[in-house]
């Protein structure tokens, strides 16, 4: 580590802007840390906010809430990527930001994004960015078919649409709302992986093994982690594009990088995400450092260690929907206890007080000391669920 770093130690007050999951656990990981935590967040029972030390209930742009997180803190991250990159620039004033603002504001906008990755000299699928009808009326038809996204405010597949003609791109520019978007030409997939790395102040950079992922109407289903997963070319080109894309961002803080494997076993980078991932949630339980202890680490100046996967693992994604598998369709408790008669099992519930369709209520992690037996389990679990299988 810099001499010119000094580390916050235990005992100091660390603060998050956004109050989700995400924010939930890496509060989580930094009070078993010994660090106190506080949230700002305009959701009064917000995951995170109920059960850090300080809660701050105003909008990510009030001064005076703004003003107040500061005043408590040591050091401040965020927990999603819509997060106005306008609030961490303000509190940056006066702490320690992690990841700048500057670098939000390129995951905020698809269009910046894609630009980064060509900077990088990474992979990126072909493309064109659409902010008048003139870029409309030029789009060349090798892009066609594509997924047309709104450059803002898109996750798990909202602001997109598939389009497969010049008609339906007018279309769909129109059905977005005629607001600035990417159209990427549709390649054929193979799979889908990311990588999450973690990078210090000083430079330091470590990653966790790549994730192979499964998406399911644009919201991640499942991941699967162990030796072997991605061929090991396939993933050192991803940890490599990876870090490629958080050094020329000068990056600090957790970022998780999404990739495309196509048919012909090529690689082409998706988007990033500047902060923990859900894809990631398998290192609580399969690593012995997991992706929010890394955020603690990152935010604190405290040493980056490599982490190790320990054991093969399986995360499943726990939405909303399994709230309502049932006839009538009211809203049923799905049954926890078989789940955790299984073997290896570890469920992770987000204090969520309303399960709605659609919504990540939790996330359940399932290792083992083998691929197959994790993926035994695995199935059991997604049976007993009502998931599909995988």
């Amino acid at each position: 580590m810099s001499a010119t770093l000094k580390p916050l130690l235990p005992g100091s007050t660390l603060g998050v802007l956004g109050g989700g999951q995400l924010g939930r656990m890496w509060a989580h990981a930094a009070q078993r840390m010994g660090y106190n935590t506080a949230v700002l967040d305009p959701d009064a029972q917000s995951p995170a906010g109920l059960v850090s030390h300080h809660h701050i209930h105003t909008d990510y742009l009030d001064a005076a809430g703004l003003k107040q997180l500061a005043a408590v803190c040591q050091a401040v991250t965020t927990e999603f990527e819509n997060v106005p990159a306008d609030a961490l620039a303000q509190l940056s004033v006066t702490l320690p930001v992690s990841p700048a603002a500057s670098a939000v504001a390129v995951a905020q906008d698809r269009a910046r994004e894609k630009a980064h990755f060509v900077k990088c000299g990474v992979p990126v699928a072909p493309h064109a960015v659409i902010d008048t009808p003139e870029q409309l009326a030029a789009v060349n038809d090798h892009l066609l078919p594509g997924i047309l996204k709104t450059s803002r405010m898109g996750y798990d597949g909202k602001g997109q649409l598939r389009v497969s003609t010049r008609d339906a791109l007018n279309a769909g520019w129109a059905k977005l709302g005629n607001v600035p978007c990417v159209l990427e030409k549709m390649l054929p997939l193979a799979s889908e992986c990311s990588v999450i790395v973690a990078r210090g102040r000083d430079g330091t950079m470590v990653n966790l093994p790549v994730q192979r992922n499964l998406h399911r109407d644009g919201i991640l289903a499942v991941t699967e982690v162990f030796a072997g997963n991605v061929p090991d070319a396939l993933a050192n080109q991803a940890i490599s594009a990876a870090k490629a894309v958080a050094q020329e961002l000068n990056y600090v803080g957790v970022l998780c990088v999404e990739f495309f494997v196509l048919a012909d076993s090529s690689l082409v980078v998706n988007e990033i995400a500047p902060r923990p991932h859900n894809s990631g949630h398998y290192s609580q339980d399969a690593c012995d450092v997991s992706q929010f202890e890394l955020q603690v680490r990152t935010m604190a100046d405290l040493p980056l260690t490599q982490p190790r996967l320990h054991s093969p693992a399986i995360m499943l994604n726990l939405l909303g929907d399994l709230w309502f598998k049932n006839a009538n369709a009211s809203q049923l408790e799905p049954a926890w206890q078989k789940l955790l008669a299984l073997p290896g099992t570890h469920l992770h519930l987000y204090g969520k007080r309303e399960a709605r369709v659609g919504r990540k209520m939790g996330h359940l992690n399932i290792t083992a000391a083998t691929p197959e037996a994790a993926r035994a389990v695995a199935l059991q679990a997604a049976a007993i669920l009502g998931m599909a299988p995988f």
